[in-house]
């Protein structure tokens, strides 16, 4: 079974994400962040069809603690986030790890030694 991406965001956010494709979003305006983005959120962690969900960095912090938490520790969907710097770094190989349980970069790394 073929799984989908999955946006979670500002409607500038997930609107380039549209455009190349993505036909799953969850639009949050800026001023209906603090009441809607848990919502968003816990519709995409329960639609069995999304296997990775993208959203922004700085929206994390706009999420309940317990709805973080899923989604820090959701395997499928796996949440990717981008900008703010989270995704540079091991930020990003951590959220690779998480999705594929394998440390992709740890014989890089060994090298560089």
């Amino acid at each position: 079974m073929s799984q989908e991406i999955a946006v979670v965001g500002s409607p500038e956010f997930t609107t380039g994400f549209r455009l190349a494709g993505v036909r799953k979003f969850e639009n949050v305006p800026q001023d209906e962040k603090d009441e809607a983005l848990d919502d968003a959120v816990e519709s995409v962690l329960a639609d069995e069809d999304v296997g990775i969900a993208v959203m922004h960095d700085d929206d994390l912090d706009a999420l309940s603690r317990q709805v973080r938490e899923e989604v820090e520790t959701s395997v499928e969907p796996t949440f990717v986030t981008i900008g703010g710097g989270a995704a540079g770094g091991s930020g990003l190989r951590d959220q690779i790890k998480r999705a594929i349980g394998i440390d992709l970069m740890a014989e890089e790394d060994e090298s560089n030694e």
